[in-house]
């Protein structure tokens, strides 16, 4: 199948195709039920029903160890299928794409299988626990290209139209010759020191802690905006609360029960900060922590650049803030853009002026953003590639942060 490269703004243009009666189906296989199972189920529902789509996506088979708890998932997600081997999963000749959104440790293991099964592959970020089993992956990827089969990440904030229309403006020169990057992606779940030992804070399991959780987005936001990559970082990084509760039970999204006697010792990264230099020269900060008390989802995003500047926060997030810097200093200063017009990336579908969209919404739109890619062959965006890329970032903030802050490049 012939594959042609995509542009920024194709990336979130109308839809090309129309439904017909006859759109084949994609049958679609997640492995994984908790929290990211839920998000993407959704999305997966939603897809089809809003958007005009070439193919069909349906809901196959959903995977799980504990067959109780992947049937209830089954039923409460709208799934056709339950199994408890993600190999039975893969083998299933009705599922044409499997949707990874398990803890990271068995990322690599179920991507390369289904890829080399001939399968689709949607995988939840960050790609992997480590640089290794993110070069395979992106190698399998590769080799399953040239059969035309399609990898991509699920990097789910590209997805909000302020963010997609914000790359528009960078890459129509809005702001001009970019200065600065500033990313900070707060949290404030485990500030309490009695929080259980969740899978999100053993390093076998989550590959890091606040690094790999909410770093792994902005660094790779902070390159989609800026359409350049991240050339090398000088880092710090802390675990404020070193043991804790062990977990009883299953965890429930973030939380969990704790318990009163056992506990466990944290072995990932409760905050980390790091600077950055991009290919261009431009300038680059980064805050992950889950440590920040009060605040609950606070993504936040600022690029200067000569001509403006623009602003994004996750807890408005049908909102932009640009500053032309071209106009008088009279006049000028930053100004609210409401991106919820029909001409704004994925709203052509949705709601009139003025109603906004929440974080359910981004799931829908990865969803549409690769049935298209599927059906037109085209490249995915972001592609395992990319997310290799991100991962190489993230061991060298990691390298930096264990060597005392010495700046570390970013290996290519």
């Amino acid at each position: 199948m012939a594959r042609r490269e995509e542009t920024d703004q194709e990336a979130a243009a109308p839809p090309t195709h129309r439904p017909t009666t006859s759109a084949p189906p994609l049958g679609v296989g997640m492995v994984g039920y908790a929290f990211m199972g839920a998000a993407h189920s959704q999305g997966w529902r939603t897809a089809g029903h809003v958007f005009a789509l070439p193919m069909k996506p349906a809901l196959a088979a959903i995977c799980g160890r504990d067959r109780a708890a992947v049937d209830e998932a089954a039923a409460r997600h709208g799934w056709a299928a339950a199994e408890t081997d993600w190999r039975a999963l893969i083998a299933r000749d009705d599922v044409h794409l499997v949707d990874i959104c398990t803890p990271g440790d068995s990322h690599a293991e179920i991507a390369i299988a289904a890829l080399e099964a001939g399968k689709h592959v949607l995988c939840e970020k960050p790609l992997a626990n480590t640089v290794a089993e993110a070069e395979a992956m992106a190698e399998a990827a590769e080799r399953a290209a040239a059969r035309g089969q399609v990898a991509m990440v699920g990097f789910n904030y590209r997805r909000v139209p302020a963010i997609a229309y914000a790359r528009q403006m960078i890459a129509g020169g809005r702001i001009g010759t970019l200065r600065h990057v500033r990313a900070t992606y707060l949290q404030d779940w485990l500030v309490d020191p009695e929080s259980p030992l969740t899978w999100r804070l053993e390093r076998e399991r989550a590959g890091s802690g606040a690094l790999g959780d909410l770093g792994a987005h902005i660094v790779d936001l902070a390159q989609y905006l800026a359409g350049e990559p991240v050339t090398g970082v000088s880092a710090v990084s802390e675990t404020f609360v070193r043991e804790r509760p062990l977990l009883v039970g299953r965890s429930a999204g973030l939380s969990g029960t704790a318990d009163a006697a056992g506990r466990g010792e944290v072995t990932v990264d409760d905050a980390t900060l790091f600077t950055g230099r991009l290919a261009s020269g431009a300038l680059a900060s980064f805050e992950a922590t889950r440590m920040a008390a009060g605040r609950k989802n606070a993504l936040r995003l600022e690029i200067n650049g000569e001509r403006g500047s623009l602003a994004f926060d996750l807890e408005r997030l049908n909102e932009l803030s640009f500053h032309d810097h071209t106009e008088p200093a009279t006049t000028a200063g930053f100004r609210r853009i409401l991106v919820t017009e029909p001409l704004h990336p994925y709203l052509e579908a949705w709601w009139p002026p003025g109603h906004a969209l929440g974080y359910e919404h981004t799931f829908a739109h990865q969803a549409r953003d690769l049935v298209h890619t599927i059906a037109e062959g085209s490249a995915p965006t972001p592609s395992f590639a990319d997310g290799l890329q991100v991962q190489r970032v993230l061991a060298a903030v990691e390298e930096s942060a264990g060597k005392n802050s010495v700046h570390t490049p970013v290996a290519v």
